[in-house]
């Protein structure tokens, strides 16, 4: 007898989600508002939350940096930037819109007499604009000043809050370059400030699938039950860039592939893959939760690191159509240079749930390809049932939940192809698009291109 498949219930057809509230007034000034963050990630965002009628009408957007430009050719700057960076059709209503509550500061961020004159700009947009006093400082700049700027602004008291406005700063990575200064950085804001006005902050946790991974993980019974050592072989995490350092030459051969990405961005990743399930979806629980997967990763030793970790740097080259020189023929880098902008490594995770399962992150700049995603590789199925068929292997059971640049998810699994006899062929899922509101593409399991000299390490970074 036949049973038909139960019809899928209102509540998981419906979103019963109230839409987001709308942000309340305020000023967000930007330091650093002629760099590449500013164009690529920050204005582009900004203008994702005026689309989607986030933003408030009382709204102020106040650029500092050392270059001498008008309001109007802050706008201009800022507009060109949204053609080329922002993702999908852009709205020329909205960035009309948008760049119109645009102005711009020239200063040095040293000078005293910018946060004087950035304290009467910020109350004259309170009255043109409505911002209640309300103001968000993003530092865009290079991480060397970010105590120098949160220094500037309390002496200046625009840091302090009053009865009904709020001060924050934000702060990117790299938060430091090792454990000590960043300890410091931390010891340096907290003396100007309170905790709550302080946000350390990860792009990456903005991005739709990344918040999805723990929705996959946590809000379905067919996962979490295989999330563990008994069911996974291996995780790999990659990130890899067809960009080169380009114009960030000076910054970058200070920083490297591994604390430009490694213990932010990948580490978030490898932190959502591997934590148990808070208690609840709020910030402190699943913060602590992140934090205990971070806490049980094993330490690596000197041999461990000669072992488990391998650094290179790009050479001249052709990425597409383009050629791409050396990186240490880049502007800005040393020729001696030793920074690396290729990084992989294995790492362990000594708990309960991974014990025994390698982790495997890899990032690097000037490669082959665009796209980051965490590939987890179920362990294989008992071969003993087909040792009497013509099939010599089974294909791996590979979950790739696929971050950017095309948004989804694909699970590989095994399945027998049409004919007479036992043959068994891995076959991909339908693509399953993760994030809300993003674009469907062609389910495929990306390979990995990597190779490694190190022998033990070689069927993980090896096609």
């Amino acid at each position: 007898m036949d049973v038909a498949a139960p019809a899928l219930s209102p509540q998981a057809t419906a979103d019963p989600q109230s839409p987001p509230r709308r942000a309340g007034p305020c000023a967000f000034v930007i330091f650093g508002a002629s760099g590449d963050l500013t164009k690529r990630l920050l204005v582009p965002a900004l203008y994702n939350l005026a689309a989607a009628h986030l933003l408030p009408d009382e709204f102020a957007v106040i650029g500092v940096a050392r270059g001498d430009l008008s309001d109007d050719a802050f706008r201009s700057q800022m507009r060109d930037a949204l053609r080329e960076f922002a993702t999908g059709p852009v709205s020329n209503e909205v960035v009309r819109d948008l760049t119109a509550c645009f102005s711009y500061l020239r200063g040095n961020f040293d000078d005293p007499n910018t946060y004087r004159a950035l304290t009467e700009k910020l109350n004259a947009a309170e009255r043109t604009c409505q911002t209640g006093g309300n103001c968000l400082f993003y530092l865009a700049t290079p991480p060397n000043v970010f105590g120098l700027v949160a220094q500037q602004l309390a002496e200046a008291g625009l840091l302090r809050e009053q009865e009904g406005r709020w001060r924050r700063l934000v702060i990117e990575k790299p938060f430091g370059t090792d454990l000590e200064s960043a300890r410091e950085l931390d010891r340096r804001l907290l003396g100007l400030m309170g905790e709550n006005q302080i946000y350390r902050i990860d792009h990456y946790l903005g991005k739709e699938t990344v918040q999805n991974i723990m929705v996959l993980r946590f809000a379905n019974g067919l996962f979490e039950p295989l999330w563990n050592r008994d069911h996974i072989d291996h995780v790999q995490i990659t990130v890899t860039e067809t960009l080169s350092v380009e114009n960030r030459g000076k910054f970058y051969d200070q920083t490297g592939a591994l604390r430009d990405m490694v213990p932010n961005h990948l580490f978030q990743l490898l932190a959502l893959t591997a934590m148990e399930p808070p208690a609840h979806f709020e910030p402190d629980p699943v913060r602590a939760e992140k934090a205990k997967a971070v806490q049980a990763i094993r330490p690596l030793t000197p041999d461990d690191v000669c072992a488990n970790v391998v650094r290179a740097q790009y050479r001249a080259g052709t990425i597409g159509n383009e050629r791409v020189r050396a990186y240490r023929e880049e502007p800005g880098v040393d020729r001696n240079s030793t920074t690396e902008t290729y990084v992989a490594m294995r790492l362990d995770i000594d708990n309960w749930r991974w014990a025994g399962v390698p982790f495997y992150l890899r990032t690097g700049k000037a490669l082959g390809g665009r796209r980051t995603e965490i590939a987890i590789r179920f362990k294989a199925a008992p071969f003993a049932l087909f040792r009497r068929t013509p099939v010599e292997r089974l294909a791996q059971n590979l979950l790739v939940l696929r971050i950017q640049p095309d948004e989804g998810a694909s699970l590989q699994f095994n399945a027998k192809t049409p004919g007479p006899e036992i043959c068994i062929g891995g076959v991909r899922m339908a693509d399953v698009t993760v994030a809300y509101a993003l674009r469907h593409s062609s389910c495929s399991i990306a390979k990995s291109t990597w190779s490694c000299q190190m022998p033990s390490m070689q069927r993980y970074f090896r096609a």
